[in-house]
């Protein structure tokens, strides 16, 4: 009887360390890859281990993203001064008011509607302050050319906005494409496909994939709402011009206009 328990006891423990053989390798390999795995995936640490091409687009998504930031408070602030001095300017032309006053109030400014006034004051002066159709067609002509250049002017820097936009997601992608190739590279050279050799590789790709859209993202909505208060801007720019047609025709047609203009 104890002979029998002994080769039972015997039989059982074979049986284990079987079992615990066939596991052992599986065991031991998932020690592996947990041992292999970086302990820390952040988005700095993948930037740093990175490789040198991955970095690269990287930052320029980066630098491209603070562009966007700093055109669009530049321009934000921009826009809302000179739109705050028009319309103060275009209270001062509704009033019952002459092309003299109204240019000697804007001498001095460099603003659109101050440009306006001064353009067709410079060309009343240069026709001698005679009123005829040919005058108030010149001085149009000149309204037209000075709200053209400042309406470039306050454009500036947008198109910028608009690169980005359309650049910035072909850039990350760039970098996704030559991460994961570099991954596909890591795993031929290691013999393996353990998810500690291909993971940090295809972390770092998705990442400059993710700088990429931060990039473009922005600077397409900063675009679209620049557009839009800047041709509310230039909406404003043409009713200035109206406002100063206007205000030409009112002298001429009261035979104001030379007197006006000697006064000056």
């Amino acid at each position: 009887m104890p002979k029998q328990l002994l080769d039972v006891t015997i039989r059982g423990s074979l049986r284990a360390a079987a079992i615990g053989l066939a596991q052992l390798p599986g065991a031991a390999l998932a020690a592996t890859d947990t041992a292999l795995l970086p302990r820390n995936l952040s988005p700095w640490n993948m930037f740093l281990n990175a490789d040198i091409v991955v970095q690269a687009v990287m930052v320029g998504l980066a630098f491209a993203s603070l562009v966007t930031w700093t055109i669009w408070l530049a321009k934000t602030l921009e826009i809302r001064r000179k739109t705050a001095l028009a319309k103060r300017r275009l209270t001062l032309l509704e009033t019952d008011t002459v092309l003299a006053t109204a240019e000697q109030a804007s001498r001095g400014g460099d603003d659109a509607v101050a440009q306006l006034i001064q353009s067709a004051a410079r060309e009343a002066g240069l026709s001698g302050g005679h009123f005829d159709d040919a005058l108030r067609e010149r001085i149009a002509l000149r309204l037209e050319r000075v709200e053209a250049a400042m309406s470039r002017q306050i454009a500036r820097g947008t198109g910028v906005l608009a690169t980005i936009g359309a650049t910035a997601p072909f850039v990350g992608l760039f970098g996704t494409v030559w991460g994961i190739m570099n991954s596909f590279i890591g795993i031929s050279e290691a013999h393996t496909t353990n998810l500690a050799v291909v993971a940090p590789g295809i972390a770092e790709a998705l990442l400059a994939t993710a700088l990429g859209l931060v990039a473009a993202i922005p600077a397409v909505v900063i675009y679209n709402h620049l557009a839009r208060t800047i041709a509310a801007h230039r909406a404003l720019l043409g009713d200035a011009s109206a406002m100063v047609l206007l205000l030409v025709s009112r002298e001429g047609d009261r035979g104001a206009f030379r007197l006006s203009r000697a006064a000056e």
